[in-house]
C-alpha cells in the first residue's frame, strides 16, 4: 500500500511541474493574463524578427503585444495590428519603430510618442513607421565601405 502512495505523490509532483511549465510558457508567449486594451494598426516595409505575441513597448515598458501580421499584396508591406493597454493614450503624431534588444536579442515594436494633444482611437493607423534594420546589410555596408574618401 505504501508503494502506491509513493507513486501517486510522484505523479502529483510531475503534474505540478508540467502545469508550472505550461503557465510559464503562456506568460512568455503573452497568451495568459490577457488585459483589456485597444487595437492600433501600422504598415512596415520590413517586419524582420517580429511576429504575433511580440512585445509593444513605450519607454522600455511593455504596453501591449502584436496581435496580427499579414502581407498587403498591393503595397508589399507588412500590415500589423497591435494592442495597447487601456489607459495608455498614444498621440496621433506618434511613430512606431521596430527596435532591437541588442546584437543577440530579439526585436520588439517601440512606440515613440509625439507631442500632439489628440490621441489615436481604437482601430486607427499609425502612419509614421520605421521597419527593421538588417544587421547583415549594415555589416556588408561597413565592410565594403562607402567608397567616398575625402
Amino acid at each position: 500500500m505504501s508503494h502506491n502512495i509513493t507513486e501517486v505523490l510522484a505523479g502529483g509532483v510531475v503534474l505540478t511541474a508540467a502545469l508550472g511549465f505550461a503557465l510559464y510558457a503562456g506568460q512568455v508567449a503573452g497568451v495568459s493574463t490577457a488585459k483589456a486594451g485597444y487595437e492600433l494598426t501600422a504598415s512596415f516595409r520590413s517586419l524582420e524578427g517580429v511576429s504575433v505575441g511580440t512585445d509593444v513597448r513605450l519607454a522600455g515598458v511593455k504596453i501591449g503585444t502584436v496581435t496580427g501580421v499579414e502581407l498587403n499584396p498591393e503595397t508589399f508591406r507588412a500590415d500589423t495590428r497591435f494592442s495597447v493597454l487601456d489607459g495608455i493614450m498614444v498621440p496621433d503624431d506618434s511613430s512606431v519603430i521596430i527596435s532591437s534588444e541588442g546584437l543577440l536579442g530579439g526585436n520588439f515594436v517601440e512606440v515613440m510618442p509625439g507631442g500632439s494633444p489628440f490621441n489615436l482611437d481604437a482601430g486607427e493607423e499609425v502612419l509614421d513607421t520605421q521597419g527593421a534594420v538588417s544587421l547583415i546589410s549594415l555589416l556588408v555596408k561597413f565592410v565594403a565601405g562607402s567608397g567616398d574618401e575625402t
